[in-house]
């Protein structure tokens, strides 16, 4: 694509120097990966500021430069306003606005929106439809994996996987939305058919200044479903109506929405529940119709989850019928309360819960088919919200028989701190023990284990690795529980 027709989407750039015949080979923003032809666009990010590294893009072949900050080059400048918003729009302009002619669904909320999104791909795929989803756990495109970095990649990374979804004739994309991606404009040019929200609770206060602007950013996805009634790509919100959130949200969209409950009259009701540890029961009730379903998935937080899937479901025509199909199909999600079974006597789950709330609702539901005691290990992340630390403990504490209070991911800050923040309220009869080291932590509390008690290994989840300070080495809870499972024999 020529740079002059890739510039028709920002208005009002600025540049000294004729422009006209330059073709563009691909957009960059990190100096590395730039190669002949790239336009390379400097983003001043947290860390690192791109505008430093101009000459490093253009000694890799970069032909021309977006810039907010006066830089210097042998190579034209452009200058604009703000780069982080240029690099939507261009972005979406190269790769051809890809998610006008795609599906697409986003699910926002603090809890829950990895689940939600594993189980509208397993009800499209039940209804014959190519899946995408980019999202916590990693980017799918059919049976294909890749890698992700964040919950909701940068704009670039974004709208270039959404043209590969669209050369691979993807009918249904489904996206995990963070705050953070809704407040920097990550999502900036993505149209969304649905919008769904979880649910919202304390979280990411390191970044956000009080919860309000935690909601605010979450909001943004609604608001972003736009004014326009367009029958053609018909738009709609579905709507948590048990969260207290839900008026603000309800008021930030003007489409279409679904409300879902398992406590008051909505759209979409939950009756009837009946939860064990073999799975949960209940009666679906919907615009469409009603049906009983039997699911593997075990706990009421599970059962927001297909209430959400399901509104999102039934607004893209997906009939009743094959909903329950494909909830009665699934077995779990990678890393959400997934059982660690090497034959022992005693039972151990690996769960990614790593609020408050979400601990809460884990260990709640824990609590409900416990025969003996529950045993709890978990920790809190560095260099994120601390003022959630002394609640992870309470929380632990309130319904657990033992804690064990272990590293998360450090990352540049002293784990022995963050435990000290997580420790600091709890008193003298509390039962727990501090230990530093986390798989010295799943040790310990497996070799505690007795008949039918149940260890709940709490914040990590699916993931493969432990952050600390900026290197990331090899863990998976996984995999050390099941270790020590063998080891003790």
């Amino acid at each position: 694509m020529y740079l002059k027709d890739l510039l028709t989407t920002i208005p009002f750039y600025q540049t000294e120097v004729n422009i006209d015949g330059i073709e563009i080979t691909e957009i960059e923003m990190d100096s590395r990966k730039v190669s002949a032809g790239n336009l390379f666009v400097c983003i001043s990010g947290f860390t690192v500021d791109g505008h430093d590294y101009v000459e490093e893009a253009v000694n890799n072949g970069a032909v021309a430069i977006i810039a907010e900050k006066e830089v210097k080059a042998n190579v034209p400048i452009i200058m604009v306003n703000d780069t982080a918003r240029a690099l939507s729009m261009l972005a979406v302009k190269f790769y051809h606005y890809p998610t006008t002619g795609l599906s697409l669904i986003g699910v926002t909320g603090t809890n829950g929106k990895t689940t939600v999104t594993y189980l509208l791909e397993k009800i499209f795929n039940h209804d014959k439809k190519k899946t995408g989803i980019i999202g916590t756990i990693q980017m799918k495109i059919g049976e294909n994996a890749f890698p992700t970095q964040n919950t909701t990649p940068n704009a670039l990374e974004l709208q270039r996987f959404f043209k590969k979804m669209v050369d691979e004739d993807v009918n249904q994309a489904i996206m995990e939305v963070s705050s953070h991606a809704l407040d920097l404009g990550r999502v900036h040019g993505c149209d969304y058919d649905v919008a769904i929200f979880t649910n919202l609770s304390q979280d990411h206060l390191d970044y956000h200044k009080d919860m309000d602007d935690y909601l605010r950013a979450k909001s943004l996805l609604f608001s972003q479903l736009g004014n326009n009634f367009n029958q053609e790509k018909q738009k709609f919100a579905i709507i948590n109506a048990d969260d207290s959130s839900a008026g603000l949200l309800k008021r930030s969209t003007a489409q279409p929405i679904l409300t879902y409950s398992c406590r008051q009259e909505a759209d979409i009701v939950a009756k009837d529940i009946q939860l064990d540890a073999a799975g949960t029961s209940f009666l679906l009730v919907t615009p469409i119709g009603e049906v009983v379903i039997k699911s593997k998935l075990i706990g009421m937080f599970n059962v927001y989850n297909m209430l959400a899937a399901t509104g999102a479901a039934i607004a893209k025509n997906v009939s009743l019928e094959v909903i329950k199909e494909a909830l009665e199909s699934i077995n779990g999600v990678d890393g959400r309360f997934e059982v660690v079974d090497a034959g022992q006597n005693f039972t151990v789950i690996v769960d990614y819960a790593h609020t408050p709330d979400s601990l809460e609702n884990v260990l709640q539901t824990v609590k409900e088919f416990a025969e003996n005691d529950i045993y709890v290990v978990v920790g809190c992340g560095g260099d994120r919200d601390r003022t959630k630390r002394p609640l992870m403990a309470k929380v632990a504490m309130e319904y657990s028989d033992f804690a064990i209070f272990t590293s998360d991911n450090p990352r540049t800050e002293d784990p022995v701190s963050i435990l000290n923040d997580m420790t600091k309220g709890l008193n003298g009869e509390d039962e727990y023990e501090v230990i530093v080291d986390r798989k010295e932590a799943i040790n310990k509390a497996i070799q505690y284990a007795k008949e039918n008690d149940i260890i709940l290994i709490a914040g990590k989840g699916h993931e493969t690795y432990q952050q600390i300070g900026h290197t990331k080495y090899d863990f998976d809870d996984r995999v050390i529980a099941k270790s020590a499972i063998i080891a003790k024999g």
